[in-house]
């Protein structure tokens, strides 16, 4: 069959990607930013488009026409500079829908949330049941599937989170840490998809994919702890004040365009506790969701997991010294610009191109800084870092070369920023 994928290099989407290829469908993915995907999955036809712009039936159609099924693993999890929750989980998938009617596709299947539901004054949960009730009134072989807190091999999101938390030296910090989760493996996910697209699955059923038994958020982060291979430790709970704190933090960074798992959509989920009923599917199938002990154990962690976990939150604070570091070289290069600008008089450099060297290079500073914080535009800060750095090492070198001989010379100061730069171009595509 031919098989449209939205959302296909997300961790859900990945995961039925892979499984469909295997089933020896024909599988296009659809998303927004596809060059990885492209490099990763060959043998995938990718369609790199924005969902949220496809508003109308026409705009679907020529994506649509000559499928089978579809797919719909795509999501967001709050709005910002990038994502419009109404645009992605209602507007778009009612078009998708129609067009879908119009160019006679078969099969559906919409991969929903926990928690989805029209009473719900949360933005995610709301949207999501406004694109679900749009699939269950169309005329298609549709399936909904509600999958708990989904475990991958990937770390994407809150997993990332979780497995951040459950490395924490000495103890785990958890907000909440008594809420119930059920969780449900990446691969029963896309061997539910896998039946619904080849219709061996009741049609137009919506069901929960969850493990049998609901166990609180500590146990959780004891189990992936235990995973990483690390001694025990305690979890200590956090002050729901704290999870706030972070949450109002990670939302403005939000409005940067950093889509991090601790904002307040996240911790609204949390609070509702991410719970569904496991008995559809068990009747269904005639057997259990794997719990999450299986899962883990069908995943076992090595080293790069262990390294990813102690690492994670390193990532932020990598970025926050970035951009202080920057910000405050240039802002007291302006603060002491006479300062400044009279050691370059002394090496013989006019007064006038000595104050505009200073402006200029305290500009760049506080530019770089600035711009290191906005995602869309972090690659080309670190990048504009590495080139004033090595500037400034050069000009240094030409001008003050009997700095060279002393104890914190050029060279020792521009190494570790480079490095620290480096680090943050590595870490900066990990999501």
């Amino acid at each position: 069959m031919k098989v449209l994928v939205l959302g296909g290099y997300g961790l859900i989407g990945e995961a039925v990607v892979g499984r469909l290829l295997r089933d020896g469908h024909h599988v296009a993915g659809l998303g927004r930013d596809v060059v990885d995907a492209e490099r990763r999955w060959p043998a995938v036809r990718w369609i790199a488009t924005d969902m949220s712009r496809l508003l109308a039936a026409e705009d679907w159609l020529p994506v649509v026409t000559g499928m089978d099924a579809i797919v719909n693993a795509a999501g967001a999890l709050q709005d910002g500079p990038r994502d419009r929750l109404d645009a992605i989980h209602r507007h778009s998938v009612m078009a998708l829908v129609a067009a879908c009617e119009q160019a006679g596709v078969r099969r559906f299947a919409q991969i929903s949330a926990i928690g989805a539901d029209f009473s719900s004054t949360d933005p995610f949960f709301n949207s999501k049941a406004q694109g679900d009730r749009a699939v269950a009134s169309s005329s298609l072989e549709w399936t909904i599937l509600r999958p708990g807190l989904v475990i991958a091999p990937a770390a994407y999101g809150g997993t990332a989170l979780l497995r951040a938390l459950a490395a924490f030296p000495a103890f785990i910090p958890a907000v909440m840490s008594r809420q119930p989760i059920q969780t449900v493996a990446v691969t029963d996910v896309a061997e539910a998809v896998s039946r619904a697209v080849a219709g061996s699955l009741p049609p137009r059923t919506a069901v929960d994919l969850v493990e049998v038994q609901a166990r609180p958020l500590a146990d959780v982060l004891l189990a992936f702890r235990a995973w990483l291979g690390l001694p025990q430790a305690k979890v200590v709970p956090v002050p729901a004040v704290v999870g706030r704190l972070a949450a109002a933090t990670a939302d403005g960074l939000g409005l940067l365009g950093w889509r991090s798992p601790l904002r307040s959509a996240a911790l609204a989920a949390l609070a509702r506790g991410v719970t569904g009923n496991a008995g559809p599917w068990n009747q269904i199938c005639g057997r259990p969701l794997q719990p999450l002990e299986a899962t883990l154990a069908a995943m076992p962690a090595h080293i790069q997991e262990r390294w990813f976990a102690r690492l994670w939150l390193a990532k932020p604070v990598i970025f926050g010294c970035l951009a202080l570091f920057w910000l405050a070289s240039g802002i007291i290069g302006l603060i002491r610009q006479d300062e400044a600008a009279s050691i370059l008089v002394s090496r013989g450099v006019s007064a006038n191109l000595a104050d505009m060297s200073v402006l200029a290079g305290s500009a760049a500073d506080i530019l770089a800084g600035a711009a290191v914080l906005v995602r869309p535009l972090a690659r080309p800060a670190l990048l504009a870092m590495i080139a004033v750095t090595l500037f400034y090492l050069a000009a240094s070198t030409l001008l003050v070369p009997d700095l060279w001989l002393a104890p914190l010379g050029p060279l020792v100061k521009t190494i570790p920023m480079l490095c620290l730069v480096l680090v943050a171009l590595a870490v900066l595509d990990e999501r």
